[in-house]
């Protein structure tokens, strides 16, 4: 059986190459989740709350030896650690990441709203 990944980077790749043309280079970028940031009254997310932008790119990083959670995937603005993608959603995440899978993030809302899990939103692509 095919993978999510496999069966989104085998649609994205035939799109592209339907769409192709000399002189065209960019990448393509398949939007893979979309995700509340876990954890983030534990750390920056409020402290930097008023330097944060809707479309801010963000950094993933695995952390193979949380000893929480061994799929962990942390998520950084700037150097610093905002939080991470939630437990229940980074299995696929934490796989491509560690299959040297180019992914990409960014915020894509922002909430003042008491509810940590309700703060900020985050997307995930995959970069072909």
């Amino acid at each position: 059986m095919l993978s999510r990944w496999t069966r989104a980077l085998g649609l994205a790749l035939s799109i592209w190459l339907l769409a192709q043309s000399p002189a065209s280079a960019e990448s393509i970028k398949i939007l893979v989740q979309s995700s509340p940031l876990a954890g983030s009254q534990y750390y920056s997310a409020n402290r930097v709350w008023g330097e944060i932008r809707i479309g801010d790119r963000l950094s993933l990083a695995r952390e193979r030896d949380n000893r929480h959670d061994r799929n962990a995937v942390r998520v950084e603005w700037k150097g610093q650690k905002l939080g991470y993608v939630p437990r229940a959603e980074n299995r696929a995440v934490a796989q491509a990441l560690d299959t040297g899978e180019q992914l990409e993030a960014k915020v894509s809302r922002l909430r003042d709203d008491p509810d940590p899990w309700r703060r900020i939103e985050f997307e995930i692509f995959l970069v072909l």
